[in-house]
């Protein structure tokens, strides 16, 4: 994929995002093979979950959503205006079409007839008070910068969202896919209903986050073929091999990422199906570029030349992956720039950026959890292994996974992070590389960065844009504070009494964690 693909990942052009509508939501079992197209969804039963990101301190307001235990009941409980597809594209959900002449001035055109699940009828008011729960100086949210370059956001009626934005912004539609943006029902009092409440397709009966939660079908879900199980729970397991005794023993149905040292066993097993899904999920080890040491790239070059990544692809992800480039961009997604030389491990280069940084030796620790993803520990074993020789000794922390994001992440110098794949770079390097982001873990701070960020995404013509997403890339890799050494397919179990229709979506785990929508009983 050249610097030039188009902005639409799959296909879709520029001209398709702009007016953008119910065309895009084509049939997902098209093209796929006789034997799964035969699969008939049914109705009943009941799906239980394990998923592997989340605490107790999790709340049900989406401007708080960080792990998986909240994006996956978010998807559970709510829809968005837009969502990304089992097969990757972009689809209309609560917004039935959507339109900009000069991708500055977006309307959205809402369903009719879409009900909460406390009766309330969908309107623009519920649309605009939720998307303003990420704006504005009081705002924690994490989606705020991606809705940072908002000027208003009015109604025109009841089913129609105006939204003008300061600048130009083809990607608008892809960014309301972000899992922040569930739409809630506003309170009589104008406040938002940050309680569970939803127009999707279950509805919440107990909420004991870090624990469990329960779930019942919607009985008025607006979605046509979609949410067939009578019931959900989503079982918090951290612990990766717990969750895959879970699985193996039938306490749960799915989890969210299988350990990869056990998947040649769970493969023998005629009543599991471990499913490999490729996509933009990367781990990070974060620096914090902005205090000492790491404020000198000198040692993040050092750390970054440190790292095997070939070597951690093929034995912590048992080749489930391919290696990364100290930046967010993987190659499936637009305007991956593959004339960036790829780093390779070279401890001599390693050991020269370090005593230019003024060491010798340095000896750092490295917090990390099992709750992160499956071999996230084991990463970081063998990277330390890996910087030994280099002068750099880097002691694994092993940190509990409950109260990580709290406590950890962003918290510490030097800890491991993930993240899901973004359907365009420009949520992905807005949200966590922006040097006024919130989520910006690397303290990453750079004035060419951030004017060329702006100017990519109100760029029009695809080759320019493309050219100004190459140097972003380049920028990061060469300056960044975040040392990305892989980026890994989604690897998870699911019980073979449960069936989907064989396109699973590859932007988060579980079908895009949609699982209690897509999935069904066999």
């Amino acid at each position: 994929m050249t610097p030039q693909k188009s902005a639409m990942a799959n296909g879709l052009s520029r001209r398709t995002l702009l007016t953008g509508g119910a065309a895009l939501g084509a049939a997902a079992l098209i093209g796929l093979p006789n034997q799964v197209r035969a699969q008939v969804p049914q109705r009943g039963g009941m799906l239980r979950v394990a998923v592997a990101q989340g605490g107790t301190s999790d709340t049900l307001d989406p401007a708080t959503f960080s792990g998986s235990q909240q994006i996956f009941l978010g998807w559970t409980l709510r829809n968005n205006l837009t969502e990304i597809g089992s097969d990757g594209k972009l689809k209309p959900e609560l917004a039935e079409s959507w339109s900009s002449d000069d991708a500055q001035t977006w309307v959205f055109n809402l369903r009719k007839g879409v009900e909460f699940h406390n009766g309330k009828s969908l309107t623009a008011e519920d649309v605009i008070a939720s998307l303003n729960l990420h704006r504005g100086e009081a705002s924690k949210s994490g989606a705020k910068a991606l809705l940072a370059s908002v000027e208003n956001i009015t109604s025109e009626g009841d089913h129609i969202v105006k939204v003008i934005l300061n600048g130009k912004n083809a990607d608008f539609p892809f960014i309301l896919s972000d899992y922040h943006f569930n739409i809630c029902p506003v309170n009589p009092d104008g406040t938002v209903d940050v309680s569970g409440v939803g127009t999707g397709g279950y509805i919440l009966e107990e909420f004991n986050p870090g624990v469990r939660t329960r779930v019942r079908r919607n009985p008025n879900y607006w979605k046509e073929n979609a949410a067939h199980f009578e019931e959900g729970e989503i079982l918090l397991i951290n612990d990766p091999t717990a969750a895959t005794n879970a699985l193996v023993t039938g306490e749960v149905h799915a989890i969210e990422s299988s350990e990869y040292k056990t998947l040649s066993l769970l493969g023998r097993r005629t009543n599991i199906q471990v499913e490999s899904v490729p996509g933009g999920f990367h781990g990070t080890f974060a620096m914090n570029s902005a205090s000492a040491p790491f404020d000198n790239n000198d040692l993040r070059l050092a750390m970054k030349y440190a790292i095997d990544r070939q070597a951690i692809v093929n034995t912590v992800l048992k080749g489930h992956g391919v290696v990364a480039n100290d930046h967010p961009v993987s190659p499936s997604m637009p305007y991956f720039d593959p004339s960036v030389e790829q780093r390779a491990y070279d401890p001599d280069k390693a050991r020269f950026h370090l005593k230019k940084a003024g060491y010798d030796s340095l000896t750092m620790g490295l917090s990390v959890s099992d709750g992160l993803y499956a071999g996230a520990v084991d990463a970081v074993t063998l990277y330390r292994e890996h910087a030994a020789p280099t002068g750099l000794d880097i002691q694994v922390v092993r940190e509990p996974g409950d109260g990580y994001w709290s406590d950890v992440w962003m918290k510490k110098p030097l800890f491991a992070s993930s993240w899901g794949p973004r359907p365009v770079p420009d949520m992905i390097l807005t949200t966590a590389y922006a040097s006024t982001a919130d989520w910006n873990e690397g303290a990453f701070s750079n004035a060419r960065f951030d004017e060329l960020l702006l100017a990519a995404r109100g760029e029009l013509d695809e080759a320019k844009r493309g050219e100004m997403y190459g140097e972003m890339q380049r920028i990061l890799s060469d300056e960044g504070g975040s040392v990305i050494p892989f980026f890994r397919s989604y690897v998870y179990g699911r019980s073979t009494s449960i069936a989907h229709s064989g396109e699973l979506g590859s932007d988060w785990p579980l079908d895009g964690h949609r699982a209690m929508e897509r999935w069904w009983t066999a």
